[in-house]
């Protein structure tokens, strides 16, 4: 039986599932943190990852979300590297921030990452795991966390890797079910999930194509985790995790009108508008984030069409105004329309991901 996360957040019902908002690069920083918060924060945050190596500081915007963040909520400060010294001097250098714990990058499927032998692509070497695992292990004295895919290119390594969660007394896992090399395109391999949740002693959270707090009931209960770890559809649905427990508490879902996507993408807007950056540099970001929201405004995908010809903010609002206001009480799809694609250059079988797109 694993033993339960010793830190929960306050007003986390007893025995009810964890929830938390996946580590994505360009994206869960303090602003967009903010917003998910308003509309029904999770139980835990995730940083961007901090980039390790010789040279490297902790950056600053990653620094804000974890200093400034009001959310009433945990944030744990996400790590990818690979040489011990400097990934014990990044500690020391965070552990005098208010973190809930330190977590390592051991996932992140884009090639640019994979190919320096850090995020994903340390899954091909686990002595490399065993020994970084032991030397954070002794760095951090609170929590220390793990994200992971099930391996690279295969599941051969996975095995060993749960055994070192285990060996280095992790105190909360996160795994995505699909290996590096499967990006976003296969379908999840939940069982996988199931293995990890018998075999390590930490929590586990599920992570991979959680769409719905009703996926998220199925997934739980195919898998037996701790909790629910979700990423993509937190931005084409903020109010995701406050379904979710509703879903597992038996309540009411909360239904998501048409009207409230545009409040939605009126903060978003504002909330992730930095000063001094050009109008079509922010639209443009803007669009990265509402290619996931497209995909459950309408079946024939005339929102995604109109957004990503837009160029100034007033464009923008535009097609909103049109595609969301038209009919305000129409509800939001809960679930993407079939056929739908956020992000045809990873979802659909090509070689790479841009580093452009979202990575969680």
């Amino acid at each position: 039986m694993p033993a339960p996360i010793r830190l929960l957040p306050a007003g986390h019902l007893p025995g009810q599932p964890l929830t938390a908002l996946a580590p994505m690069q360009d994206v869960t920083d303090l602003p967009f943190m903010r917003v998910i918060a308003h509309y029904g924060a999770p139980d835990l945050f995730f940083t961007e990852f901090f980039r390790v190596h010789s040279q490297s500081r902790p950056e600053k915007h990653i620094l804000r979300s974890i200093v400034e963040n009001r959310t009433g909520r945990p944030v744990f400060a996400q790590l990818i590297g690979e040489h011990v010294p400097d990934m014990v001097r990044t500690i020391r250098e965070l552990l005098p921030y208010p973190v809930a714990g330190i977590d390592l990058n051991l996932g992140c499927p884009a090639p640019k990452i994979y190919k320096k032998n850090v995020g994903g692509g340390l899954l091909r070497d686990p002595d490399k795991i065993d020994s970084l695992l032991g030397a954070l292990r002794d760095a951090v004295p609170g929590l220390l966390t793990v994200k992971m895919r099930l391996g690279f290119d295969s599941t051969e390594n996975f095995e060993r890797v749960l055994h070192l969660i285990n060996r280095h007394s992790i105190d909360l896992l996160s795994v995505h079910g699909r290996t590096v090399k499967e990006m976003y395109r296969s379908e999840v391999h939940y069982n996988f999930i199931a293995a990890a949740v018998r075999t390590v002693r930490c929590p586990v959270l599920a992570n991979g194509n959680i769409t719905s707090g009703d996926k998220a009931s199925v997934v739980l209960a195919e898998t037996g985790a701790a909790g629910v770890m979700l990423g993509r559809h937190a931005i084409r649905n903020p109010w995701i995790f406050r379904q979710t427990r509703e879903k597992l508490a038996g309540q009411p879902v909360t239904p998501v009108t048409l009207a409230d996507v545009r409040d939605y993408i009126g903060r978003l807007y504002r909330e992730t508008q930095q000063p001094g950056v050009p109008e079509g540099a922010h639209v443009a970001k803007m669009k990265k984030y509402l290619n996931f929201v497209g995909q459950s405004v309408d079946a024939q995908g005339a929102f995604l069409h109109d957004m990503r010809r837009a160029m100034t903010e007033a464009e923008l609002f535009a097609v909103g105004d049109r595609h969301l206001l038209a009919e305000p009480a129409r509800l939001f799809a809960s679930e993407p329309y079939p056929g739908i694609i956020a992000r045809p250059n990873c979802e659909t079988p090509v070689e790479s991901c841009s580093l452009d797109s979202v990575t969680a």
